[in-house]
């Protein structure tokens, strides 16, 4: 089948042609055809699976066929995450290019100015986050009075992340006769209860079984020790040489140590989670897509709603110990058709995850290896009573000597500078003074301490130079010995001999009390 089998109207159809769509999915088959009819939708299918095409390219092609409504929102899509919002935006921009048909997206995390200005603007589809949508219905700058078409999509999603309460209130503010469409990967109870209270006699389509992964993806799994995860990642990456890699923690901090630890390694890599600004996850992402960076690192906040065409590689650095996240991390990748590998890290604690998942999944992951710690790496040597670590973490450590705190980006231009400061300190110990002259070696200028003492393990260091790190000149280092070698013998000269030291110490008592009896008198 074909677009153009669909009924979609030409210009739609020159767009879609454009953006590279050559034959629809199958749940854009099943669902466009009642949508442009007006009924109502109820889609079980995972992401990855065309739906936003499915459901945007009925929406607009409706809105055109109606006539323009001035700057009223006549079509709201609501999802879950900022990153899917942002990507639904930007193919409903793509679909509508040659329409005319007004679009905005809001979301939180941001500045509100720029979305308002683009609402005020005229949007006829707006897309967005409950949170931000609320707020702005709250100012009375979203009136929602004129929608004709609801579309909630990543329903699950809602419920998992705490959504439905504020899902709920926006829903009671939308007008009773409108075109409903709800889409979701998994229908638990609650999802059932929702769609039968929001759709009017829909279509119920379902694409394969949701808590199954696409047919196209190789699975694998590494068994592998916790400490020996980094290490296995960078070579998985390098060996599997594609140009985009996916990889999913389960910590925000363990995104942040893995993208140091990539770059640390010459792979470009920028992690991307709930802490990051609004901003931050968009320049990561845009990097991501036009191939800047090779390998993005994230939290399972990425893990649905992110289409990156054609992407190779998806690696669970971490198993979730949810199995349906397992089944949407690796949906990113085999989207619409393509071939795509999913690579799974499994350490010891991570095995009863590893059981659950396969038990969802319905089938054994694949074993591409059993890697275990080297026990020269994993266990302390001791030698001579001392506890010592193996050459393989010390070289490891001193490979590392950036803060754990410093981001991905500050390691990977520390690392570019690194060649720069070997070179500065090569020439700076080239430098550094030979031995003084006369055949006699120089002796370290020492330092005079409280008592005229002088510690000869001091380093010679130039006094008028603020830092310690300074050597002296072979000729500074002279004038300065002979200076004090001068002092000290002076002192000793006139220094008092031990008996007459003693005989003072005696005295001393005596004439503090003829002070003190001098005093009362």
């Amino acid at each position: 089948m074909k677009f153009n089998e669909l009924n979609i109207d030409k210009k739609i159809l020159r767009a879609l042609r454009e953006a590279g769509y050559e034959q629809p999915t199958p749940i854009q088959q099943q669902a466009i055809p009642p949508l442009l009819e007006g009924r109502d939708v109820l889609g079980c299918a995972q992401t990855g699976t065309g739906k936003t095409c499915a459901f945007s390219v009925p929406i607009i092609q409706r809105l055109c066929a109606e006539g323009r409504a001035g700057e009223a929102v006549r079509a709201l899509i609501l999802t879950p995450t900022r990153e899917l919002a942002l990507q639904i935006y930007e193919n409903v921009c793509q679909y509508a290019r040659y329409t005319g048909c007004t679009s905005a997206v809001i979301f939180g995390g941001v500045s509100q100015v720029p979305q308002v200005e683009a609402i005020r603007r005229g949007a006829e589809i707006l897309i967005a986050t409950p949170g931000r949508l609320w707020d702005l219905m709250g100012q009375g700058i979203v009136k929602l009075g004129r929608v004709e078409c609801f579309v909630l999509d990543e329903a699950d999603r809602m419920l998992d992340m705490g959504f439905f309460p504020d899902v709920k209130r926006i829903i009671k503010y939308l007008p009773h006769a409108r075109q409903t469409l709800l889409f979701s990967a998994t229908i638990p109870d609650e999802i059932a209860e929702l769609a039968d209270s929001l759709l009017k006699k829909p279509v119920r389509i379902s694409i394969t079984p949701s808590a199954k992964p696409a047919d196209k993806i190789e699975q694998k799994v590494f068994f592998v020790e916790k400490a020996a995860k980094r290490e296995l990642l960078a070579d998985v990456i390098r060996q599997s040489n594609v140009h985009q890699t996916l990889v999913f923690t389960r910590t925000k901090h363990g995104a942040d140590r893995v993208a140091r630890d990539l770059n640390r390694a010459g792979l470009k890599a920028k992690a991307i989670h709930g802490d990051k600004s609004q901003n931050q996850r968009q320049s990561a992402l845009a990097d991501f897509k036009a191939c800047r960076i090779a390998v993005l690192v994230a939290t399972d906040i990425a893990a649905r709603g992110i289409d990156i065409s054609e992407l190779p590689l998806v690696i669970n650095f971490d198993l979730p110990n949810i199995p349906e996240t397992y089944v949407h991390r690796i949906g990113r990748t085999g989207r619409a058709g393509q071939q795509g590998v999913a690579v799974s890290f499994c350490d010891r604690s991570e095995r009863p995850y590893l059981a659950d998942i396969e038990k969802l999944i319905g089938k054994r992951i694949p074993v591409a290896g059993e890697i275990g710690q080297d026990e020269s790496a994993a266990e302390p040597v001791r030698e001579s009573g001392q506890r010592k670590t193996s050459n393989t973490r010390t070289r490891r450590k001193q490979a590392s000597p950036y803060s754990e705190k410093a981001t991905a980006e500050q390691v990977a231009a520390d690392a570019a500078r690194e060649k720069t400061a070997a070179q500065k300190k090569r020439k700076a110990a080239a430098q550094k003074p030979q031995a003084a002259p006369q055949g006699r070696k120089a002796a370290p200028a020492p330092r005079m301490g409280r008592r005229g003492s002088a510690d000869k393990h001091e380093p010679r260091v130039d006094a008028h130079t603020p830092s310690r790190a300074y050597a002296l000149s072979a000729e500074a280092a002279a004038r300065i010995r002979q200076k004090i070698e001068t002092a000290l013998a002076a002192r000793s000269a006139g220094a008092a001999t031990p008996t007459d030291r003693q005989k003072d110490k005696q005295s001393a008592p005596a004439r503090r009390g003829a002070g003190r009896r001098r005093g009362r008198r």
